[in-house]
C-alpha cells in the first residue's frame, strides 16, 4: 500500500475514534458538544497527520494537575503546547480558536498517540488543566483564546515574530465559522494580508452552526470566500470530510497571502440520527433517560 493510502485509512480511523470518544464521553458525562466532533473529525485528523509538521512526542502524555494562575512568582506554570512536541524554529505551532472544540482536540491528540486516554478522565474536574472550554496550560493549546474571535490576532502576532526571526516554522490555526461575525477577525486578516504572512493557515470548520441555531439566523457570512478574497487572503472552499481535499491547500504556495481553508461540513456526520437536534446542534443535553437510547444504539454501531 502507497504511503499516500496509509496516510489516508490513518485519518479515517483517527477521525472515527474522535467521533466514537467524544460520543462516549458525551454518554458518561450526560452532555457534551458533540456536533463539533462530527463536523471536525477529519480537520483534526488531517491536521494531525499531514499538515501540521510538529515535533514528536516519545510517548502518550498525562495531562497535569492545574499549574495556578501565571505569573512571575509561578515557575511552575506550563502550557499545553508540548503534547504538539518541542518547539523548534522548523516545526509548526497550533492555536485552537474556539475553545469550546477542547474535547474534540483532546480526544484527537488521544487518537494521534500524543496524550494518555486516562487523560480525559480529569475532565472538566477542579485542580486539572484538561479544561472543558480550553485554556493556555489545557493540552495542545499554548495561549487562552477566551472569548471567540481572539485566538487569530495572537497567532497573528505569532507568525509575524517568527517571519522576524527567519523561522520556517508555520503556524495553524483553528476556527469556527461563527467567529467571522466578529470584528476582531476581520481587522486581523486585513493585518495579515497586509504583513504578507503567509506562514499562517487557518482552517475554517464551516459547520453553520452556533450556540443560538444556524450561523445564517444570526449574522450571515456568505459569501465568506468572496469576503475573504476581497480582504486579502488566499481561500479555498473543499469538502471537510474528505482528507485529501483538506490537505492539498497547504501545499499550495500562496505568494505572500494568509491561507484560508473553508471546510464545507455536517454537524451531524457520522451520526446520522443527530439530525433530529436542528435547529440547535452547539450542546447536546440529555433531560430523560429515553433521550439517551439513540446515542447509546449509535455508539454500539461503532463497535
Amino acid at each position: 500500500m502507497s504511503e499516500t493510502n496509509n496516510w489516508i485509512l490513518e485519518a479515517k480511523r483517527v477521525a472515527r475514534g474522535i467521533r466514537k470518544r467524544v460520543l462516549q464521553h458525551t454518554l458518561r458525562h450526560n452532555g457534551g458538544y458533540l456536533s463539533q466532533a462530527c463536523s471536525s473529525a477529519e480537520l483534526f485528523a488531517t491536521l494531525y497527520l499531514n499538515v501540521m509538521h510538529l515535533g514528536p512526542v516519545p510517548r502518550p502524555l498525562v495531562p497535569k494537575p492545574f499549574p495556578g494562575v501565571p505569573g512571575p512568582g509561578n515557575l511552575s506554570y506550563f502550557t499545553g503546547a508540548e503534547f504538539n512536541g518541542l518547539p523548534a524554529p522548523d516545526t509548526d505551532r497550533f492555536v485552537l480558536s474556539p475553545a469550546q472544540y477542547a474535547l474534540v482536540l483532546y480526544a484527537a491528540l488521544i487518537e494521534t498517540g500524543r496524550m494518555a486516554p486516562e487523560g480525559l478522565e480529569e475532565f472538566n474536574r477542579d485542580g486539572s488543566s484538561v479544561e472543558m472550554i480550553g485554556a493556555e496550560h489545557s493540552p495542545g493549546m499554548e495561549v487562552t483564546t477566551g472569548s471567540l474571535g481572539q485566538g487569530l490576532s495572537q497567532a497573528a502576532g505569532m507568525a509575524w515574530a517568527r517571519k522576524r526571526r527567519g523561522e520556517t516554522g508555520r503556524i495553524w490555526v483553528f476556527m469556527s465559522d461563527g467567529e467571522f461575525q466578529i470584528g476582531q477577525t476581520w481587522e486581523c486578516i486585513e493585518s495579515l494580508s497586509h504583513h504578507k504572512l503567509d506562514n499562517l493557515g487557518i482552517y475554517v470548520d464551516v459547520n453553520k452552526q452556533q450556540c443560538d441555531g444556524t450561523v445564517k439566523s444570526v449574522m450571515t457570512l456568505d459569501p465568506l470566500d468572496e469576503r475573504l478574497r476581497s480582504f486579502g487572503a488566499s481561500v479555498h472552499v473543499v469538502n471537510g470530510h474528505d482528507p485529501v481535499a483538506l490537505a492539498s491547500p497547504a501545499k499550495v504556495p500562496t505568494g505572500g497571502k494568509p491561507l484560508v481553508v473553508l471546510a464545507d461540513t455536517c454537524p451531524y456526520e457520522g451520526l446520522p440520527f443527530l439530525s433530529s437536534c436542528a435547529p440547535k446542534f452547539h450542546y447536546v443535553r440529555f433531560k430523560k433517560p429515553e433521550d439517551r437510547v439513540p446515542f447509546e444504539k449509535a455508539l454500539k454501531g461503532f463497535d
